[in-house]
């Protein structure tokens, strides 16, 4: 056909498999993907792709393909996967590259389908639809029930929702020089280049990835989604691709949220003290296991740790179905597992007739808690129980009271068919990976005495770059407009993990802040030599001026020297960051909503947000993530959630038919306040934000739905039908 360069398919594309999980290597993802699959398994999965001249000669390649389907029945829902003699959705052979497969476990594939690859052992069974799975916990939890006055046990069903950046998935990619260099939309560039080169068939010094500026990211950019295909057409053809999802295809080919069902058992004596919690997960990963572990247990790890009991247990099954693609999303499974166990605590006070917040009062995490349960919740090594410094929650929660005039009556609507209910929660997140992940920078002072700030980290408008700037002109007594960032670029800058676990601050900013200190000391040095002073009675000074007792030398001299045939050689900081330390932000937020009860609808009329990410490096862009973070899960909370027919089509590929949160969701009474508590280790003091504040949202109104109409929604999004099903009116 006119235009035509290469068409790809399962018949000519690399025969290996690998996932396309953003992830440190070895990754706790099943490698379950080849490029174009033998067996397609969603609406949406890969069966051919057309490189053509114009994109309207590709589309019209595209549609004189012919496919002829061999229909299989699929499995659409948690309970099919796990049925017993459900249709097996990967039933190639499966294999381990470290350790052996679980005992009773299937690896004997059916001869037709792609294989499955396990770097270590997950305790999986894929012939069984199983994916991965997990059990732990601390304690007698049996023991503890059976000392319990009061045990209830609640399911609660977060379904599956859209990452939706407002920029889709899109690349361009090349070969230049022998080399193939991509131009990405993503989170994680150092892993795209390592993915991209196992999948092609070619070694990382080939590939070169530049991190372009993101228009959003949500997690779905943690994942390689097109950069391995487009990479692939390239290389093979030697000619430029460029290659963007439109929105439907965005809906349907990227990530979404994992849908979950998570069960709760509390047991608590009569004066609120727990004696046992256990918590059972359930997650849907759809066709393919990227993040099929790990995101399911954020659900456990993210909640459990806030309440203190000495005995709790945890069991984790995702399974494989033929529904869209899961994968990371903002706060990656915490917001499920904190509206599991939240809930749960507000049902566990409503049986005990407390009041919920004087429950979580009894049982939450303060300063100086030794917190047990992490021991079982290590990831990707053994976990150890950590003894926490100082925690902020008291005072968060205290401040939620008063502004909320928490214990007093509640404010009538004066409209009898609008009843007003109040919730409150306590949150928290990590800051990275600690003993995983690692980040690195490098600090280059420039000829005119100004910096070049080269950042492996991954700005996807979160502001890194403005946080790494900030710390080199902090350290180096330098305005942020003498300091440029460059990010993101393999070959330009070093190593890090990229954009995700909450670790940009933590991890990308501690790398700039020891960086600029490795700068600020090697000019020191040489600064000692030229001026005839001992290094320690040397200081930096605003715009870059090294003074001594005696005399001084600008930064610009110094550059300027070293550039000398006689000078001192190039100055430049290196800085690298790694740690087993825990940083996490805790937060205690509020809700008042506002329920009709002839119709269901739900309106927030206040939301406060009493927040700790550390000492926040840049305020403005701090409250900014946890305004987003709020109405994000807002979204997810009341109407948001992807539909599908009977065989697995889904129904909702735009923002007409699904909806997002705009201007007209946001509260009235919309309120942000940072709590401050400094991190020993983190930057300046500071910890993370960008992913803590989507954990509240769900269990705050849902506790806030029951305060007003006495009726418990235990399945998001809180739709109209739902609270009147729940009020026994449908």
């Amino acid at each position: 056909m006119p235009g035509v360069i290469d068409i790809v398919t399962h018949e000519n594309c690399p025969d290996r498999v690998y996932t396309t999980a953003g992830q440190g290597y070895p990754e706790p993802s099943p490698y379950d993907q080849r490029m174009f699959p033998r067996k397609v398994r969603h609406v949406g999965d890969r069966v051919a792709a057309v490189l053509a001249e114009t994109p309207e000669e590709a589309a019209a390649a595209i549609k004189a393909i012919v496919v002829e389907y061999e229909v299989l029945k699929p499995v659409l829902s948690i309970a099919e996967a796990k049925a017993s003699g459900a249709p097996i959705v990967h039933h190639g052979d499966v294999s381990y590259v470290v350790g052996d497969p679980p005992a009773g476990s299937s690896v004997k594939g059916d001869g037709r389908d792609d294989p499955i690859v396990y770097q270590f052992p997950l305790h999986a069974d894929p012939h069984r639809n199983l994916a991965a799975s997990v059990a732990d916990g601390i304690g007698d939890v049996d023991k503890g029930f059976a000392e319990a006055d009061v045990v209830i046990e609640r399911t609660y069903i977060g379904r599956r929702v859209q990452c939706t950046p407002l920029e889709p998935h899109v690349v361009f990619a090349k070969v230049d020089s022998d080399r193939l260099v991509i131009h990405a939309s993503t989170q994680v560039p150092w892993h795209v280049r390592r993915i991209v080169a196992r999948a092609i068939g070619i070694p990382e010094n080939k590939v070169r990835v530049i991190k372009e500026r993101v228009g959003g990211g949500f997690g779905a950019k943690q994942d390689i989604v097109l950069e391995d295909l487009a990479g692939y057409m390239a290389w093979t053809t030697r000619r430029p691709v460029f290659f963007r999802y439109d929105r439907q295809m965005e809906f349907m080919s990227s990530r979404t949220r994992h849908e979950m069902e998570i069960t709760v058992k509390l047991g608590a004596r009569r004066d609120g003290t727990l004696t046992a919690m256990e918590m059972k997960v359930d997650a849907d990963t759809g066709p393919y296991g990227q993040h099929c572990l790990t995101v399911p247990m954020n659900a456990v790890s993210k909640s459990l740790p806030l309440i203190l009991c000495d005995n709790a247990r945890f069991e984790v099954k995702t399974y494989y179905t033929n529904l869209s693609p899961a994968g990371a999303y903002q706060g990656y499974g915490a917001p499920k597992g904190s509206f599991a166990l939240q809930t749960a605590l507000a049902e566990l006070a409503c049986e005990l007739g407390m009041d919920q917040l004087d429950l979580i009062e009894k049982n939450r995490v303060r300063s100086g808690s030794r917190i047990e349960i992490l021991r079982s919740l290590g990831e990707g090594r053994p976990g150890a129980p950590v003894t926490l410094g100082e925690c902020g929650l008291g005072e968060m929660i205290s401040r939620g009271r008063k502004a909320f005039s928490w214990g007093k009556s509640k404010p009538e609507s004066g409209d009898p068919d609008w009843k007003i209910g109040r919730g409150a929660v306590i949150i928290q997140q990590g800051s990275g990976l600690p003993g995983l992940d690692s980040a690195n920078a490098e600090l280059r002072l420039l000829t005119d005495g100004t910096l070049l700030m080269l950042s492996g980290g991954a700005d996807l408008g979160t502001g890194l770059d403005t946080v790494t700037a900030k710390a080199a002109a902090e350290i180096l007594g330098m305005d942020m407009a003498d300091v440029t960032v460059v990010s993101g670029d393999t070959d330009t800058t070093p190593f890090d993990k990229g954009a995700y676990a909450s670790s940009g601050t933590y991890f990308s900013g501690n790398a700039a802040v020891r960086a600029a200190e490795n700068l600020r000391d090697k000019c020191f040095k040489v600064a000692a030599g030229i001026l005839g002073e001992a290094e320690s009675d040397l200081k930096i000074v605003p715009r870059g001026i090294i003074r001594g007792k005696s005399g001084e030398i600008t930064l610009a001299k110094l550059a300027h020297m070293s550039t000398q045939g006689e000078g001192h050689g190039d100055l430049v900081g290196f800085g690298n960051f790694k740690t087993d330390h825990a940083a996490f932000p805790y937060g205690a937020h509020f809700v008042e909503a506002a329920v009709n009860v002839r119709t269901g609808e739900v309106k927030l009329r206040r939301f406060h947000a009493y927040q700790d990410c550390g000492t926040p490096i840049n305020p403005a862009l701090a409250i900014g993530q946890i305004y987003g973070g709020v109405m994000k899960a807002v979204g997810h909370s009341l109407y948001e959630e992807m539909l599908y027919d009977d065989r697995g089509n889904p129904l909702n590929l735009n923002f007409t038919d699904y909806k997002i949160p705009s201007i007209y969701e946001v509260p009235e009474d919309f309120h942000v306040e940072l709590v401050p508590v400094e991190d020993e280790v983190g930057p300046f003091g500071g910890k993370s934000v960008s992913e803590i504040s989507l954990n509240s949202a769900a269990p705050a109104i849902s506790i806030a739905i029951h305060d007003a109409i006495g009726a418990w929604c235990r399945e998001w999004p809180f739709t109209p039908e739902r609270i009147l099903r729940a009020m026994g009116k449908l």
